[in-house]
């Protein structure tokens, strides 16, 4: 009989030399140049960019997010993914052609053509502050699959996983870091096709799993309700127009088209990865239903045998790992782009060299924040909320310029994070979610704005 030890020591080694791998992968495909850190020089293809999008926004805090909201409140928490299944090929339909073709790889470097600049820093700002919060997340969702198969305290494993995402990020870059998730992203998806698999043995199946929960468990809104699923819409539908990361990676492509394809890539992807964490996190909740919900995936790993939770292990190391280094680069991407290099304006040799120093720097700001993180999903969907304002002001800039200017679009994103943030706070009062605030704060100011400038000459 194998001990507890033995299986441990398994899990560790396998962790031990995928980590090897890949940092030797991302050491053999590291960036050497600017263009190639911040966009891998415009030649990665719609299936590598599609993968990687997908991969950012059904990352591990997404995963046990949406399997832990599904232990409490159903499968229709699968919407929380689901709905990025249709936002990506909405994208792809709407901005990504435009997007690609103004030149820029930042979002807040888009909004700079229409507004000017202080607008732009105030939505790199915010970008910032979002992905910055968005890594919290990914750190703690990333601390509780570390801690759960290593045995390891929550900081340690934390801190482990910033080590090792920071070290992709600031050796590797977007070529590099775009490789090595294809690997990452492979790895997730089969583990996830494992750990389904491994609920419905234990469960007997969907039509056990009915019979033991109460109804509500596979009604289309279950307990979150109609107003919260609309709401997983719009941010997800928000979110993926503004996110910087996704700015990058669509830039990082050959062509328009190109760009265009690899947001139905990405939404494909989506697709399947929803209704698994939906039915991972119903089948946790029959058959352990007083384990803490944020373990409602993790905690399956205890009935696979030592090889088998070792893979799965690797897969979610591997989610966490894609999830932290995309964001980590695309926040030092926006802060070289819209501060270091328009006040210091570099050689491109020091440029790449302070780079690598900002990355370093932003891999461990997280930390402090990480233990202070409320639920996995709403602190999720908060991100998505103040980057939904800046699709707003984004829409409003390309589709009726005539209508929006620099000071109302500067207005309306200040208040929007004020107003977004303190909803959050207060807890959603009456029913409202944050999401909604984020979307209608930016457009009533802009709209303010105009009635009440006299000098309103349309462009």
């Amino acid at each position: 009989m194998q001990t507890p030890g033995y299986r441990s020591t398994v899990i560790i080694a396998m962790v031990v030399s995928y980590i090897a791998l890949t940092a030797w992968l991302t050491a053999r495909a590291r960036s050497t140049t600017s263009s190639e850190f911040m966009v891998g020089a415009r030649s990665l293809s719609p299936l590598v960019v599609g993968v990687l999008m997908a991969s950012e926004f059904v990352g591990t805090k997404s995963m046990i997010g949406t399997a832990q909201a599904a232990f409490e409140s159903g499968m229709a928490a699968s919407w929380a993914v689901l709905s990025v299944a249709i936002g990506f090929p909405l994208f792809g339909l709407v901005l990504a052609r435009r997007l690609y073709n103004s030149g820029e790889y930042t979002i807040s470097g888009a909004v700079f053509q229409r507004y000017g600049r202080p607008t732009q820093l105030i939505v790199s700002l915010i970008m910032i502050y979002a992905l910055l919060l968005v890594n919290v997340g990914n750190y703690l969702s990333g601390a509780a699959i570390v801690a759960a198969a290593l045995h390891l305290d929550l900081p340690l494993a934390a801190i482990a996983i910033a080590l090792v995402s920071t070290f992709y990020v600031v050796f590797g870059g977007m070529k590099s870091v775009a490789r090595v998730t294809v690997w990452h992203s492979v790895m997730k998806f089969l583990g996830l096709l494992v750990v389904l698999a491994v609920a419905m043995r234990l469960t007997g199946g969907v039509a056990s799993m009915k019979a033991a929960l109460p109804p509500l468990y596979f009604t289309w809104d279950g307990a979150l309700g109609a107003s919260t699923l609309v709401a997983f819409f719009i941010g997800n539908l928000g979110a993926i127009f503004s996110t910087q990361y996704i700015m990058q990676a669509i830039s990082s492509t050959a062509s328009a088209e190109a760009a265009s394809r690899s947001t139905f890539i990405a939404g494909a992807l989506a697709l399947p990865l929803g209704l698994a964490l939906g039915l991972i996190g119903v089948a946790a909740r029959t058959l352990y239903p007083d384990v803490p919900s944020l373990y409602a995936l993790p905690m399956f790993l205890e009935s696979m045998n030592d090889y088998v939770a070792g893979f799965v292990t690797v897969a979610l190391v591997a989610s966490i790992f894609a999830g932290v280094s995309t964001v980590a680069l695309a926040i030092a991407s926006l802060v070289v782009r819209d501060f270091y290099l328009p006040i210091w304006q570099p050689a491109p040799e020091r440029q790449l060299r302070v780079t690598r120093r900002i990355a370093l720097a932003i891999g461990f700001v997280p930390l402090a924040f990480v233990f202070l993180a409320p639920g996995l999903l709403e602190l999720s969907f908060f991100t998505r909320a103040l980057r939904l304002s800046i699709s707003v002001v984004a829409v409003i800039g390309l589709y009726l310029p005539f209508f929006g200017s620099g000071r109302g679009a500067a207005c309306g994103l200040l208040a929007s994070v004020a107003t977004t943030t303190a909803w959050y706070l207060l807890g959603n009062p009456y029913g409202i979610d944050n999401m909604y605030i984020a979307l209608a704060t930016p457009a009533l100011v802009i709209a303010v704005e105009r009635v009440f400038d006299r000098h309103w000459v349309p462009r």
